[in-house]
């Protein structure tokens, strides 16, 4: 493991230029977060890149709700250095929003508080795959969350995390996110909006040939799992930020696309080049002790952050690694 570890950050340090300690949090560094051309920039004007972890569904009862936590959050705040954390909000499936509101909600809410109280960004995720089904109470969450959240300058809003390979981005994505940004910015006019993309959010290309008009401060998903997505995918991902299409790496995986499979160092590497060179934030998938290859931690890991290097798995050792050299 020690071994891996050197491999890890020699390879990173050829493309990771910044390994200093933060002197201020991220939100004080960075302020208020918009959309310029086709980058992320901050209150200086200057391209900003982030890294951070993803949580994994907060469904009630599937295990993985257990690191809704403050802990989690400073852990990843003062030990892992990220810079944004997202807040996978489950909206399909049993025990998702739309079964236990309450449940759901109060997990969210502790990790978007405890995000803000450290300083960090946070995404806010409707982690569906069928969200133009549920529009109603898609709107309702969002128009919760921008009322209490929406004046801080942490919030930013994922408003369809996967759509399907079948579901259209003209026909259907497309429509379901203009009535969702309409919904936002009913009540917050300027934080970013991220609108997911066709095809497990990777049809950016689509997107980039049909883009959303007249909103500012909105960018798109990508999504990418190293061990199955390759140099295909970053030609399309280059494509529609050659046409100027603002993009987010709101989820990656270092294993393949299923969240399981082997891990991929030598991909993922390739894919931390490209972010870096084209400025992109990302977030690593996912926060999660699950017997999958995905998981940052290992089974028993303690849902209250603080975790040492044996509570990490291979995938949660590169993530930190990245992350604290960002």
């Amino acid at each position: 493991m020690k071994i891996l570890r050197l491999v890890i950050l020699i390879v990173l340090g050829v493309i990771l230029s910044d390994s200093s300690v933060f002197a201020q949090t991220p939100v004080q560094k960075h302020g208020h977060l918009r959309i310029a051309g086709k980058h992320i920039v901050d209150k200086n004007g200057a391209i900003t890149s982030l890294a951070g972890p993803s949580f994994f569904w907060s469904n009630t009862g599937w295990g993985q709700d257990r690191f809704y936590t403050r802990g989690a959050v400073e852990t990843f705040a003062q030990d892992w250095k990220a810079g944004i954390i997202r807040v996978a909000v489950g909206a399909e499936n049993d025990g998702s929003i739309l079964k236990d509101r309450r449940g759901n909600l109060r997990r969210a809410q502790t990790v978007i508080e405890a995000a803000i109280d450290n300083g960090l960004y946070v995404i806010v995720d409707w982690h569906s795959h069928r969200a133009e089904q549920d529009l109603g109470e898609a709107q309702a969450f969002f128009t919760h969350i921008a009322k209490r959240y929406g004046h801080t300058p942490n919030i930013m809003y994922e408003i369809y995390n996967e759509p399907l390979d079948t579901t259209d981005w003209n026909r259907v994505v497309k429509p379901y996110a203009e009535r969702m940004i309409k919904t936002i910015r009913a009540v917050d006019p300027d934080n970013l909006i991220i609108v997911g993309t066709q095809t497990w959010s990777q049809d950016v290309d689509k997107a980039a040939d049909n883009p959303i008009r007249g909103q500012s401060n909105i960018l798109y998903a990508l999504h990418f799992y190293a061990a199955t997505h390759k140099e295909e995918l970053r030609e399309r991902a280059q494509y529609a930020i050659n046409k100027g299409l603002p993009i987010i790496i709101s989820e990656w995986g270092s294993v393949t696309y299923s969240g399981d499979g082997y891990f991929d160092i030598d991909s993922s590497i390739e894919w931390m080049k490209f972010a870096k060179r084209n400025g992109l934030s990302h977030l690593n998938w996912s926060v999660s002790d699950k017997n999958e290859s995905a998981s940052m931690l290992r089974p028993g890991a303690s849902s209250n952050g603080r975790w040492t290097e044996k509570d990490l798995t291979l995938s949660g050792r590169l993530s930190r690694e990245i992350m604290r050299n960002w």
